[in-house]
């Protein structure tokens, strides 16, 4: 009896507490209901929103890229891409194979992206054409969306390519000038709020929460009619002397400003399929090369400016070679004995040799370096060349000899059209632009206006009957300048069957408003020589340029008198 008793008094005693337990937890439940709904209830309502308003970023419109005379050189498109919800997607078989061939997939990757049941978001096409896009639409398959984004179209093509460069899928800027401005060009997106319906399709905007911002536009120096005529040249001397590569760069004397900056062989920026690489770089900027006979010019420069020669110095070349330690420095020919005007106009090493060896080592690594050699041009190009000039503590007798004649150092086309500038601007160097935005520097003196000049009426003579150069003249115009047949680098030495074929020159020559380099590498038809190569493609893109742009002829202008001594010049 009594054991009954305290096995009923236990029972009780556990059901009170089981009671009492419900009856907080109870109370517990109705005082959060009461604080989410009364008090807080903002909570709830935030949630609630949650499930059908989202916030959907909102692309910004890239920069445009633009020449100097404001025609276009890249603009972006909008476009829409197609994605899918493949937790939502449905479609019969024929639907299927209709999207799957309008949207230009294999069966193989459709049913890769389409079976992700895992993810609730797969790009199917990025950035199709707007009729695929409207033909889709029609088709109003649950699970298929649309996003809007830009396509950046390049109207100029190839002409422009490695200048402009292209951007990736995501328009980020890959090469050229759409990689060295990104940040200027890319924008801010923006963000807006949308309402969702169950299937998380987009059914009502509701507001823009951050407007995008677009990207500003850049204005490039170039002048497209010069850089589609350079293109074009340049074009047709690369295929009819096959070529290895080409490129030519030209300059505004005045301002420093790049006018055409074009390269062989080119790509099209709207279309990259199966294209090697190595045809986006910018040759022009990021390429060096040993500049041959083009640095003659400098040489005499830098005698003529220290006084150690005159205008009608002479010096005797015989027999055509000349020893310098264990090496020999040899002419194509004996020249006999010739003045500093027909040591240029000959292009004789022998002679370039000389004069370069009574000059004091520190003084010419001092000319070199003030027109720029081994020194970085600073336009902000993606993978832009230093190129090399060694300290003059460092060189030989024999390398100081082949510096005058262009062998030892390496330059970049643009550097050396950079240089043959000062010759064109009396003796004065401007900064190198490729953006007219960008902050001018203070122009640099390198040399006298006086000895300028005369090296500039000496390149004259190069262009003459008698000269290296005649197929680069222009006709009714003066044109000033220097050839350069270049052995290329190889193992062990220099090829004798590589060339670099080169031409740096400038016009009008009684006054230079333009500069203009052009170097064909590896021309293998036959002919090499600079003068027949490289000089050609000058002569046809300055005579364009000059009567594009409104030029007068000088070429009845009297040249400046050089007084010379009557000379052997065999």
């Amino acid at each position: 009896m009594v054991r009954t008793q305290k096995i009923t008094t236990e029972f009780a005693g556990r059901r009170q507490l089981v009671f009492s337990l419900l009856i907080g937890s109870m109370a517990m439940l109705l005082g959060r209901a009461i604080d989410v709904q009364v008090l807080d209830r903002e909570f709830l309502q935030d949630k609630g929103k949650s499930q059908y308003i989202s916030s959907i970023p909102v692309s910004a419109y890239r920069g445009k890229i633009l020449d100097r005379n404001g025609e276009l050189l890249a603009i972006s498109t909008p476009i829409q891409s197609v994605w899918v919800n493949p937790r939502l997607f449905e479609a019969s078989a024929d639907e299927r194979q209709m999207l799957r061939r309008l949207l230009g997939l294999s069966r193989r990757s459709f049913a890769k992206r389409v079976g992700r049941s895992g993810r609730k978001f797969v790009y199917l096409r990025r950035r199709i054409k707007p009729s695929a896009a409207n033909q889709i639409k029609a088709l109003d398959l649950p699970g298929v969306f649309f996003e809007k984004e830009y396509k950046r179209y390049y109207p100029a093509g190839e002409v422009s390519a490695h200048l402009v460069g292209f951007t990736n899928v995501d328009d980020s800027g890959q090469e050229g000038v759409e990689l060295a401005y990104q940040k200027w060009l890319v924008g801010s997106p923006g963000r807006r709020l949308v309402v969702r319906d169950g299937k998380r399709d987009i059914i009502e905007d509701i507001e823009s929460i951050r407007l995008p911002e677009p990207g500003r536009d850049v204005h490039l120096t170039i002048d497209q009619r010069l850089q589609y005529l350079a293109y074009r040249e340049l074009k047709a001397a690369y295929m009819k002397h096959n070529a290895q590569a080409a490129t030519l760069v030209m300059l505004e004397v005045e301002t420093g400003q790049v006018l055409a900056m074009a390269n062989q062989p080119s790509f099209n920026p709207n279309s990259r399929k199966n294209l090697n690489g190595d045809r986006f770089r910018n040759r022009a900027v990021t390429d060096v090369f040993e500049p041959g006979s083009t640095m003659k010019p400098f040489a005499v420069a830098c005698a003529l400016e220290q006084g150690v020669y005159s205008p009608d110095s002479v010096i005797d070349t015989n027999p055509g070679t000349l020893r310098v330690g264990r090496n020999m420095v040899r002419d194509f020919r004996n020249y006999g004995i010739l003045d500093i005007t027909h040591i240029l106009q000959k292009s004789s090493n022998v002679g370039v040799s000389k004069i370069a060896l009574s000059l004091s080592p520190d003084s010419l690594w001092e000319c070199y370096n003030r027109l720029g050699f081994g020194h970085m041009i600073g336009v902000g190009f993606p993978g832009e060349a230093v190129g090399r000039l060694l300290e003059y503590q460092n060189w030989h007798r024999f390398e100081q000899a082949t510096l005058s004649f262009g062998y030892g150092l390496s330059s970049s086309a643009l550097q050396l059209a950079r240089a043959y500038t000062a010759l064109a601007n009396d003796g004065v160097v401007n900064p190198i632009k490729l953006v007219k935005e960008d902050v001018s520097e203070n122009a640099v003196p390198v040399m006298s206006a006086e000895t300028a000049s005369q090296v500039r009426a000496m390149l004259e003579k190069v262009i003459s009957p008698e000269g290296t150069a005649r197929q680069a003249s222009v006709q009714g115009y003066r044109v000033a300048g220097k050839t350069g047949t270049v052995k290329k680098a190889a193992a062990g030495g220099y090829s004798d069957r590589k060339y670099l074929s080169v031409f740096a020159g400038m016009a009008p020559a009684s006054d230079p408003k333009f500069v203009m380099v052009v170097v064909i590498d590896e021309p293998s038809a036959g002919d090499y020589y600079g003068g027949l190569v490289a000089a050609p493609v000058f002569s046809k893109v300055m005579a364009g340029a000059l009567r594009l742009l409104g030029i007068p002829p000088d070429q009845d202008q009297v040249s400046p008198q050089i007084q010379v001594r009557q000379v052997d010049s065999i």
